[in-house]
Formats: structure tokens, sequence, C-alpha cells
């Protein structure tokens, strides 16, 4: 019988995959049910230039006319709801990763950015907002 070395490191590693599976069942679907609805955020990226802030968040199937999207003060709200398609009933899935319900993002823009000029629009899935700055300041 070989001599295994113990590294206490190992079976914390193994113990976090398992909460990782355990929260990923309770958080997104249970045994046999779809996912909860309501319990997803859309991931956004958000990037910089010398003239504006671009914010762009993933919302496939989903219209620009179904999004909301509030300026107030120096805080910027996404909100929408993403429905099952009516022609595919839910029974006739044989999975379900994608996520459905309402959601709700919020960024908080900085006061040298004018977020009463934004500018959006939704291609491909893809909502693209943009905020110009007040003062055009230079990034190095």
């Amino acid at each position: 019988m070989a001599i295994v070395r113990y590294n206490p490191l190992s079976e914390l590693r193994s113990m976090q995959d398992k909460m990782n599976r355990l929260l990923d069942l309770a958080w997104t679907r249970e045994i046999g049910e779809e996912i909860r609805e309501g319990v997803w955020h859309p991931p956004a990226d958000v990037y910089e230039s010398n003239a504006a802030v671009t914010i762009k968040v993933e919302l496939p199937d989903l219209n620009l006319s179904d999004i909301e999207i509030r300026a107030e003060e120096h805080t910027l709200t996404i909100k929408g709801e993403r429905k099952h398609s009516e022609e595919i009933r839910k029974e006739n899935f044989h999975r379900i990763e994608r996520y459905f319900g309402p959601f709700q993002r919020s960024f908080a823009v900085p006061p040298e950015f004018d977020t009463a000029s934004f500018s959006a629009n939704c291609d491909c899935g893809v909502l693209t907002i943009v905020i110009p700055k007040t003062i055009t300041v230079e990034i190095t």
C-alpha cells in the first residue's frame, strides 16, 4: 500500500464544489422543475471612452419596447421581463437553461455623465446604452 500525502486543501476544495452544486440547485432549479422565474440578472459589460460610457446587456428574445430604462439622479435602471414563447409549451421542453421572468439591473453613474440624454438600442439580443459625458476628459 502506497503512502499518500494528506492535503487539507483538497478536502476544502471538494466541500466547496459540493456547496456550489447545492446552491446551484437551490437557486436555479429544483429536481424536476424548471428554472424559477424572476431569479436572474442579465450579464452586462460597462466600458468608458473619452466621450461616453457604454453599457451592453444581454437580453435575448427582447425588443427595445419590452425594456424599461430609467435614469434617476446618478442611477440607471434597466427593467423588464423575459417570457416563455407562447408557441412552445413548457411541458415540451427537454431542457431549460436560459432564465425567464422579471429582471432588473441598476448601475451607478458618476456625476460627469449626462443621464438625461442617453441613447439606447437593442440589436441581436444585446441592449446598448450610451451615456455621454458632460465634459470630455482624456483617458490615459
